[in-house]
């Protein structure tokens, strides 16, 4: 079994900042993309920023220049520092990843989510 347990979520004030964390553990012989993606009440859930094996990343516009993804190999973690935050940011933020099991094709896999809400 694969879990992916994310941390870190929390009530901020507009400007503010958040660091968000989330951990692979299981019967884990690889793990290749990991992401974190977002859902705003009423919305689609939408990909916020991508990290490859290799350290390549990829950002939404919107968070461009105030979001830095990165990861740990070693660990199977992968971390959201988040700046400059914004209101519109409000959303639940996931964690995916797509990982390789020992004689399985590479699955993705979610976290539970956690609430990040900017408010003043």
């Amino acid at each position: 079994q694969v879990q992916l347990v994310e941390s870190g979520g929390g009530l901020v004030q507009p400007g503010g900042s958040l660091r968000l964390s989330c951990a692979a553990s299981g019967n884990i012989v690889r793990v290749d993309n990991m992401d974190w993606y977002r859902q705003a009440p009423g919305k689609q859930r939408e990909l916020v920023a991508a990290v490859t094996s290799g350290g390549d990343t990829n950002y939404a516009d919107s968070v461009k220049g105030r979001f830095t993804i990165s990861r740990d190999n070693a660990k199977n973690t992968v971390s959201l520092q988040m700046n400059s935050l914004k209101p519109e940011d409000t959303a639940v933020y996931y964690c995916n990843a797509v990982i390789k099991q020992l004689f399985r094709s590479p699955k993705g896999y979610w976290g539970q989510g956690t609430q990040v809400t900017v408010s003043s």
